[in-house]
């Protein structure tokens, strides 16, 4: 791993609400240690957003190579970037270039209303394509999905009731979502999974069911140990 001091980001700087050491909650790296970068700021308002604080926190201001430092404090190679809306900070895509020249394997966690075509190549984006019951479904950019079929993507509905699941196989028969990329169906905690589980089954497509495993064991904590 190269030394931090190489990035050349002594001065570009971006809002962390917490950097911590945790299990991967979500996606295919489901259970895996892994290192969060948390940065602050959203403007989307999700009507089911878990991460309200985070979104309007302050935060504290750290150069990139901080962040960097702090990483690397932890030992763990995975390494994904969240928020809130990561990329409405103007410097995370230079922090995401930054953990991938140090060696890291790096997810983002990204809304799809931000572009991501300039995102480094080498990030795992992953996109939480919202629905009908986020109260933000018009805001996705169609052009975002087009871009990540040259990127290591996955994509993420979270699902509130039939009509989210219902935009969610709308969505795939339009962009054959599933021939490009994981999907994971994330239904809300209020929701019955077995009813989910069994949309899943009668739609034959091959949706990903994905309970949330950082709330599940830290329910109150937003993953935090």
């Amino acid at each position: 791993m190269k030394d931090v001091t190489e990035t050349g980001d002594t001065m570009n700087t971006v809002n962390v609400y917490s950097i911590f050491y945790s299990l991967q909650g979500e996606s295919t790296y489901m259970g895996l240690p892994c290192v969060f970068v948390r940065l602050t700021g959203c403007t989307i308002g999700c009507k089911y957003c878990d991460t309200k604080g985070v979104a309007k926190a302050t935060g504290e201001e750290m150069t990139i190579n901080e962040v960097l430092a702090k990483v690397a404090t932890f030992d763990c190679q995975l390494v994904e970037v969240t928020g809130g809306e990561p990329l409405q900070q103007e410097n995370a895509k230079s922090l995401l270039k930054a953990l991938c020249d140090a060696g890291y394997e790096v997810l983002l966690e990204t809304s799809g209303q931000e572009p991501v075509a300039d995102v480094d190549k080498r990030v795992h984006v992953v996109m939480d394509i919202k629905t009908p019951g986020s109260g933000v479904a018009a805001l996705l950019s169609d052009e975002n999905i087009a871009h990540l079929k040259d990127a290591n993507a996955q994509i993420k509905f979270v699902i509130t009731d039939r009509k989210d699941f219902d935009f969610a196989v709308m969505m795939e028969k339009k962009y054959s979502l599933t021939r490009l990329f994981p999907v994971h169906i994330s239904p809300i905690a209020e929701l019955d999974k077995r009813q989910v589980a069994g949309w899943i089954l009668s739609s034959k497509i091959p949706f990903r069911m994905q309970l949330q495993l950082h709330k599940i064991i830290w329910p109150n904590a937003l993953g935090e140990v």
